[in-house]
């Protein structure tokens, strides 16, 4: 597949935006069509409305179980009250605010101040995305490691920012490869920044490919930071997801990087409960004022009641031994999926956090004349895998090509992102599913 038929799918798709002839009259921002927002998305294509009825998910990262009876409990009780129904300051509830200090001041090292260096949004992503708003000016660069969140191009390009790439390389010469085996060329990141470098997207542990940055990744990374003056933004929403014994390290708590980043969290993640849209930022107070002008003129105040019981969630989650409770569920979550590729004896990465497998496809084959639908043709090898697999076996991925750029695409065409943040049963049910595709491997 070439770069160019790539860039063609992308720019000439817009065939989910006018659905009628009246078009041109008054042209959209020019900016939606470097963002890619009107081209079809991955999502679009392998929704459950094109797959087949009883097709097991394990695209799309949500949950398929509630959060925590008591924090469900403490929602219904903020539903209840009077003062919790109606708008909460912009920069949040005082009462998470003072939550989110305890629970992460001592990680950060930081006597949180709750006026000033705390920010509540409307998920994460608004957060992010209120960042670029309030920082961003036009023909500013911001670096962004691939695989990427695909939100973050949007988010950049929108607010006239440039997005600059610099590709994890696998490494995948061995038996198992782990995600700690997608590695940064540093050589590669000096060469991307520029006088223009605004940003630094440091996603960590991350997403799609489980990654958790090292410190001495994370020290040469805030090495360049001062040494050519741009901010961090440290999304680090999947943090109490961190296995096998790694190690967390906070990019704000090395020497010289407190005053120059902004961490990302989630309560939707942290509590499984994604469709609360709860989100925060921590940093300092000049990074912190002008981004709650940004979120003030955006959404205005965030969702009240569940701002209340995610500050409860903080608050009693130590007490409860919720973290390490939910830690031990994501690894038997993870060991269901990763054994159940073993029986396969397909490669895949070993993710060290967050909830997703990188499955190797390229022993994947199908029939020639296999009935590809439209929208994944042209796009990279790593599509017609996923929508083969969610045909023939009834489990859909998503194709991990779809975040990168479309000159490092081919790194992703080996790879589908599989979700293990489901149930244990279900996840059983997709692991036998998966044994179909024995049959269509190649023979080593």
């Amino acid at each position: 597949m070439s770069p160019t038929s790539v860039a063609e799918v992308y720019i000439n798709d817009t065939s989910e935006v006018n659905p009628t002839d009246q078009t041109d009259l008054i042209p959209y921002a020019s900016r939606l069509k470097e963002g890619r927002a009107l081209a079809l998305d991955v999502w679009s294509i392998y929704n459950v409305a094109n797959l087949p009825p009883d097709c097991i998910n394990l695209g799309q990262g949500y949950m398929n179980f509630a959060p925590p009876v008591w924090i469900r409990e403490a929602a219904e009780e903020a539903l209840n009250q009077v003062g919790t129904n109606h708008y909460s300051h912009p920069k949040g509830r005082l009462r998470l605010r003072q939550a989110i200090k305890d629970f992460y001041g001592p990680q950060l090292g930081k006597d949180l101040d709750v006026e000033s260096e705390i920010l509540i949004t409307s998920g994460a992503n608004e957060g992010i995305y209120s960042v670029f708003v309030a920082f961003l000016e036009p023909g500013d660069e911001v670096i962004m490691f691939e695989p990427f969140f695909d939100q973050y191009l949007a988010a950049v390009t929108f607010n006239s920012g440039v997005p600059v790439y610099v590709p994890l390389h696998p490494q995948m010469d061995k038996e198992k490869p782990t995600s700690d085996d997608w590695v940064i060329d540093f050589d590669e990141l000096r060469c991307a920044i520029t006088p223009r470098t605004k940003i630094i997207i440091v996603n960590t542990p991350h997403n799609p490919v489980g990654k958790v940055f090292t410190r001495e990744e994370l020290e040469k990374i805030a090495d360049l930071a001062k040494e050519h003056n741009f901010m961090v933004m440290a999304d680090e929403v999947y943090d109490s997801l961190v296995f096998d014994g790694k190690e967390h390290v906070r990019i704000a708590t090395l020497p010289g990087m407190w005053e120059r980043t902004v961490t990302v969290g989630s309560a939707g993640k942290l509590f499984a409960a994604t469709g609360w849209r709860i989100g925060w930022l921590i940093g300092p107070s000049y990074i912190i004022h002008p981004t709650l002008a940004a979120t003030t003129r955006i959404v205005f105040c965030s969702n009240s009641p569940l701002q209340e019981a995610s500050a409860v969630g903080l608050e009693q989650a130590k007490a409860r031994g919720f973290v390490d409770q939910q830690l031990q569920e994501y690894e038997e979550r993870r060991a269901i999926l990763t054994e159940g590729f073993d029986r396969l004896g397909m490669k895949y990465t070993m993710p060290e956090g967050s909830y997703f497998v990188l499955l190797n496809v390229s022993s994947l084959q199908w029939p020639e004349t296999y009935p590809f639908p439209q929208s994944v043709l042209g796009r990279g090898r790593d599509f017609r895998a996923s929508w083969f697999i969610a045909m023939e076996v009834g489990v859909s991925s998503i194709p991990v090509s779809e975040f990168y750029c479309v000159e490092h695409c081919a790194i992703g065409e080996d790879y589908a992102r599989f979700a293990f943040c489901k149930d244990a049963d279900t996840l059983r049910r997709a692991v036998e599913r998966l044994q179909g595709l024995a049959k269509f491997l190649k023979k080593s």
